[in-house]
């Protein structure tokens, strides 16, 4: 009895050791397709290996431009929403009219970035890697090496240049169709007029809470590449294995996001 029981536990300690060594293998290998994508990024004309803008274009228009009303209306949504918690919240102390500067704080710090990118990551980050794991799959990751194209040059830095432009502009658009949507709500429910409602919301809000909304946006776009691209780099069997690769990287890039939100909530 005792014997399978250190069986047990051998077995399981080899296990968690197995995933230890596996997860460090991936941000490792991660890491370094961000790194040589930045490389091409800044040095890639004096190496003759230079990053296309037409390519960089059909990203951001891809990852960005098409993802508009996709974050505007759930950004929207949310603003409706927290209006309406606020409201609901605040009145068992009769301060309803101070709801928008909860709103002017918790919107553009926290709830316009983390949807932003939640949406991001499901739409682009699913469609990356089953981008990449199909040329994986096809070979043509390899045909490019032969052919002396540098893939992070071709796949990672359209890419991430894409992601690092469209991600911030989109968590812009998102304050503003959150706060636009909340003070709809709130003038039809406690009868604030626009005027009053935004002089409220610029009375508390700062530079610095956009900037930390914008900065946020940063990382989770180098997240979102480092994560989808990877692992559409590693797809090899088949097209069951591909699609297990683009739900594994949903998952993860969403559970990248909310952890990167909350160490900069604890941090900042």
């Amino acid at each position: 009895m005792e014997f399978d029981v250190s069986n047990q536990i051998a077995s399981r300690i080899s296990q968690l050791g197995k995933s230890f060594l596996g997860a460090v293998t991936a941000i490792g290998y991660a890491s370094l397709l961000i790194w040589d994508s930045l490389y091409l990024m800044f040095r890639g004309r004096k190496v003759n290996q230079p990053v296309r803008m037409h390519l960089i274009i059909d990203e951001i228009i891809n990852a960005g431009v098409k993802a508009v009303p996709v974050v505007a209306l759930m950004s929207a949504t949310i603003g409706v929403m927290l209006s309406i918690q606020g409201i609901h919240t605040l009145s068992i102390f009769g301060a309803e009219t101070q709801v928008t500067f909860g709103l002017a704080i918790s919107i553009p710090r926290e709830f316009a970035p983390l949807i932003t990118g939640i949406l991001v990551a499901g739409r682009s980050g699913s469609q990356l890697t089953s981008r990449v794991g199909s040329m994986q799959l096809n070979g043509e990751i390899d045909a490019l090496t032969v052919m002396g194209i540098a893939p992070a040059r071709y796949v990672v830095g359209p890419s991430l240049i894409g992601l690092l432009f469209s991600l911030p502009v989109l968590v812009v658009i998102g304050n503003l169709a959150a706060f636009s949507a909340a003070g709809l709500y709130i003038h039809a429910t406690l009868g604030i007029g626009p005027d009053a409602y935004w002089a409220d919301i610029l009375d508390v809000v700062t530079v610095n809470d956009f900037m930390h909304g914008i900065i946020k946006s940063v990382i989770f776009a180098i997240l979102l590449s480092m994560i989808s691209i990877s692992l559409g780099m590693r797809v090899s069997g088949g097209a069951e294995v591909l699609g297990r690769s683009t739900t594994s990287s949903v998952v993860t890039c969403i559970a990248a996001i909310i952890a990167a939100d909350t160490v900069f909530a604890l941090l900042l």
